[in-house]
């Protein structure tokens, strides 16, 4: 079997392939092709994936190469983890939203909308490529941000494809080592789109566990939430809401208190997280280093192998079991357009992810929902036709822009920006 990452050079890959080895007897690899432009950073990650290999024995062989093409060529999984313009792309687009006074994290609000319009024609290129040479194979995407990118490929594309991201497993994860149940053993009753998810129901081995768990996850709030104005805000919300939330809900339950805390901080996230890869980057291209390190933790990719091959592993083995994914709603969720992408519970296997169908969502979640799918659906428009007044559209669709001549004035901005990356679609 092959495995094709694109994004090879990513700080992520080590994660990704020491996941894979204790999984090697249900998912069969026996080649696994890192492909990246950046050829020094590919050097060194493609290097200590060949290192970690051999210490185990070397049951796959590692390929690297700058060739997107030769990489999906014949590829029964390709996973997607790119980044178009690299970090520094990230930090411009935390520092544009607040120059303008708003949010401007890396998948919500401006940021994310930036960072869709470089990536989504880039991602079709990806899937285009693979209709043509590896037809049978499943697109598996992690690339930020993952909803609006897994719809464009749902869209505009024939391939199989299936979002992912690593917040439901590491919640699901937290209850498996906070119970001692297997992984298997939690069922969520979860529905929204990617970062932008509620929790409903809890069940463990059957039993509804739901009012316990919330009162567990409101209790570790402040793990989740470590700014204070910021928790509180959401212990408020849940405790009326009685939903667990996700994360990235923060930003639309206590906006303000999100943003003065990202415009008091030294640094963005983006340039936090170049001083870690310095780090990283250091510890990989020890000759000596034949397994992640340590420090990989703090990059933020808890249990990214684990959503990664708990996926791949039963769509490869046609298990058939329920996993929280980015997949086609088909009339899952209901007042939701089939053919757009939701993370909900989905039935997995061999013809890849089956959303499970939903109570319709509450007003309190339909509402955010609906808005932010609006959102979503005009940008992979806008994206892939070029279309400057779809862009427009879309930013005003979403409830974190600002009126209606300050986004015209912030896309102005980010157009130029962003012109080297928008060659092709908006120039």
């Amino acid at each position: 079997m092959k495995l094709a990452v694109i994004g090879g050079a990513s700080s992520y890959s080590p994660e990704l392939v020491d996941g894979l080895f204790a999984r090697l007897d249900t998912i069969p690899v026996t080649e696994l092709w890192m492909m990246d432009p950046n050829r020094e950073r590919l050097d060194i990650t493609s290097s200590l994936a060949r290192r970690m290999t051999a210490s185990h024995g070397n049951p796959f062989k590692v390929y690297d190469t700058g060739d997107m093409r030769e990489a999906v060529k014949d590829a029964s999984y390709v996973v997607t983890q790119i980044r178009v313009g690299g970090i520094q792309a990230r930090i411009q687009d935390e520092k544009l939203g607040l120059r303008h006074g708003i949010i401007g994290q890396e998948t919500t609000g401006v940021g994310g909308f930036a960072c869709a319009l470089r990536t989504i024609p880039r991602i079709l290129d990806i899937a285009h490529a693979m209709e043509e040479l590896a037809p049978k194979g499943v697109l598996i995407n992690f690339t930020n941000p993952s909803g609006i990118v897994t719809e464009a490929v749902i869209r505009h594309s024939t391939i199989k494809t299936v979002g992912l991201c690593n917040v439901p497993i590491g919640i699901i994860m937290a209850i498996v080592e906070a119970t001692g149940c297997t992984l298997e053993d939690v069922q969520l009753d979860y529905v929204g789109l990617n970062h932008l998810g509620w929790i409903r129901r809890v069940f463990i081995a059957g039993k509804d566990v739901t009012d316990l768990a919330l009162e567990k996850y409101i209790e570790h709030a402040p793990d989740e939430w470590e700014v204070e104005a910021v928790c509180k805000q959401m212990i408020a919300t849940m405790r009326s809401l009685k939903l667990m939330l996700n994360i990235y809900l923060q930003y639309y339950y206590a906006t303000d208190a999100i943003h003065d805390y990202l415009k008091n901080k030294k640094m963005t996230r983006g340039e936090e997280v170049v001083e870690l890869e310095k780090t990283l980057f250091e510890k990989y291209r020890q000759p000596e280093l034949h397994e992640k390190p340590e420090e990989l933790s703090e990059r933020g990719g808890a249990h990214y192998s684990t959503a990664a091959f708990h996926l791949i592993g039963a769509m490869h083995n046609d298990t058939r079991n329920t996993q929280i994914v980015c997949c086609r709603n088909n009339g899952a969720v209901p007042t939701f357009d089939d053919d757009v992408a939701v993370e909900v519970p989905a039935t997995i296997g061999k013809d890849g992810a089956t959303a499970i169908p939903q109570p319709a969502p509450d007003p309190l979640i339909r509402g955010l929902m609906q808005a932010l799918k609006a959102y979503e659906t005009m940008t992979v428009e806008a994206a892939v036709k070029g279309d400057i007044e779809r862009a427009f559209q879309a930013m005003l669709m979403h409830p974190l822009m600002p009126g209606a001549i300050e986004s015209r004035a912030i896309l102005d901005e980010l157009l130029e920006i962003n012109k080297p990356h928008l060659q092709g679609t908006f120039f």
